[in-house]
């Protein structure tokens, strides 16, 4: 027979058995109504988030389209502008180097106004004057060194202002490359979509990277490079014309100023001519002169000589009559006629003796003054010589004038930096 050992386990009531079993099953239906609302939640929010997903997708999209748009609009604004920076450039390049030929022209004009003065150091004497000549070659020496500076200036101030073309066209090409790479990049992302095989997940993709600015700084640090070059061009344009007035103004005093050199120069010839012509007129009636002095000084030694017998004769006259013997010795008419003949021709002889004197004295006076006018108009046919040089060498303004740039020669020039030519690229 078997026995019962332990104690007799813990039993429920048939109602908590009842209890039990609703509870499991209420708990279940419960569970079950929370997993049909999770479901229900989950696909709702399935098909929310792919509908936002599907929609910021789009979004960015656009505002990727948008921001292409506005980087291409700066493109085409930086690409123009760059244009237009180039183009300003050349111009003032060839108005610097057009303002250069007219510099290096000047030292034409200053080379033959410098000569011109050399040879007028070679006058001599009375001709060694202080004449209106000398007073314009001068004042065109001193008018051509003006103009130098000032045509230096301009050249120095448009190599300056080729500087800051240049810096700014630096400035809009690297801001120009750097919108072509961002474009690049945007444009590379926007053709990315879910199915691209380069997708992929990366660390920390919230993070704003150093050196990030807005969108208004983005577009006015555009602005401003675009803003900058403007203003260097218009200053390239008031440059230009600046140069191309003093060119002209250069043009202009120059040549006013060689015409009255030049005028002032035949007037001195024209002068120096009639002087001369006065002066050989001079001597040919001095030598004329001359001549009619000499032949009267023979004349008059001739008629003192000739006066020399007569005066023997009365002089043995009146000797001989001395010898008169006793009363015989009288003071008669013959006496006084002899003493006063002798007296006549003393006086005579004196009075010749004084103007052959008087004509000897004249005769040297011409003689001295004929050479005195020989060289004196020496000293004239010379200075008439260098002035007709001058004129020469003056011609060389007129077969190369300075306003023919375009056959000039261009000497290196340096500028206030002390660079000969600005590397450009």
């Amino acid at each position: 027979m078997a026995t019962l050992s332990g104690k007799p386990g813990l039993r429920y009531s048939v109602s908590d058995w009842d209890t039990r079993n609703k509870q499991m099953s209420d708990t279940a239906e419960q569970w079950r109504h929370i997993s049909h609302e999770t479901r229900q939640d989950g696909r709702g929010l399935c098909i929310e988030t792919t509908c936002k997903t599907s929609w910021d997708e789009i979004n960015s999209s656009r505002r990727l389209s948008d921001r292409i748009w506005d980087i291409s609009r700066w493109r085409e604004t930086l690409e123009s502008c760059a244009k237009e920076v180039d183009k300003e450039k050349d111009a003032l390049t060839r108005g610097k180097e057009e303002t250069e030929r007219a510099l290096a022209a000047t030292m034409v004009s200053l080379e033959v106004a410098v000569e011109c003065l050399t040879l007028r150091e070679g006058r001599c004497g009375n001709e060694l004057v202080n004449d209106p000549v000398e007073a314009q070659l001068k004042k065109e020496v001193k008018l051509i060194d003006g103009l130098q500076q000032m045509l230096q200036q301009r050249i120095d101030k448009a190599f300056e202002q080729l500087c800051l073309l240049q810096e700014a066209r630096q400035q809009l090409t690297q801001d120009l490359q750097n919108k072509i790479e961002a474009q690049d990049i945007d444009l590379s992302c926007l053709s990315l979509n879910v199915t691209s095989p380069d997708i992929s997940l990366k660390p920390n993709p919230l993070c704003i990277p150093i050196g990030s600015t807005t969108p208004q700084q983005w577009e006015q640090f555009s602005q401003n490079n675009v803003a900058r070059a403007q203003e260097d061009i218009q200053a390239s344009l008031q440059l230009r014309e600046d140069m191309r007035v003093t060119r002209a103004q250069l043009q202009n005093e120059l040549e006013a100023q060689r015409i009255a050199t030049e005028f002032a120069i035949r007037k001195r010839t024209h002068q120096l001519e009639q002087a001369c012509n006065e002066m050989n007129w001079q001597l040919k009636s001095t030598q004329d002169e001359i001549l009619n002095m000499e032949n009267d000084i023979r004349s008059l030694e001739d008629d003192l000589q000739a006066k020399m017998a007569p005066l023997k004769l009365v002089h043995t006259r009146l000797e001989n009559r001395i010898k008169r013997p006793g009363v015989d010795l009288c003071r008669d008419e013959v006496q006084f006629g002899l003493v006063e003949e002798a007296k006549q021709l003393e006086a005579t002889i004196l009075a010749l003796k004084q103007k052959l004197a008087q004509a000897r004295y004249s005769l040297q006076a011409l003689q001295l003054h004929q050479a005195h006018m020989g060289e004196d108009l020496s000293q004239k046919q010379d200075a008439l010589f260098l002035e007709q040089r001058n004129l020469e060498t003056r011609s060389r303004l007129n077969s190369a004038p300075f306003t023919d740039l375009s056959s000039g020669v261009i000497v290196p020039l340096t500028n206030s930096s002390g660079r000969h030519n600005l590397e450009l690229t």
